[in-house]
């Protein structure tokens, strides 16, 4: 199984950008979106939970950013816009067989893409 991040780039405070994490192999219970700022410990953003679950999203993101995913071919998406400067960061796909309870966390995917850098400039 892999996940092949792309759509990152540089853009304006207020722009817009669209990520997309291609996937080959197994599907999963769970899609992610994760970020990393400098120095910071990776943290989540966004994730779609099949199978009884839901969209979940961090509260700094929601209403801004809009997580999909294209089932017949098993692509993931992440929809930024009104973005901000500290929206800049490597943001990361992630897929796996979290329980509800840990949707949020990291160790509830088993599967990386290799990350795509986006910068916001103000």
């Amino acid at each position: 199984v892999q996940l092949q991040a792309s759509g990152g780039g540089l853009v304006q405070a207020g722009g817009s950008l669209r990520l997309t994490c291609a996937a080959s192999g197994r599907t999963f219970r769970g899609y992610g979106w994760f970020r990393q700022h400098l120095g910071k410990e990776r943290e989540f953003v966004a994730a779609i939970l099949y199978r009884g679950g839901g969209i979940y999203y961090d509260d700094s993101v929601k209403g801004r950013f809009t997580i999909s995913r294209d089932s017949a071919k098993n692509t993931l998406f992440l929809e930024m816009n009104s973005l901000k400067p500290e929206d800049t960061a490597v943001y990361y796909c992630a897929a796996g067989d979290p329980i509800l309870s840990s949707v949020r966390a990291s160790n509830g995917y088993r599967v990386w893409g290799q990350g795509t850098q986006v910068t916001v400039s103000s």
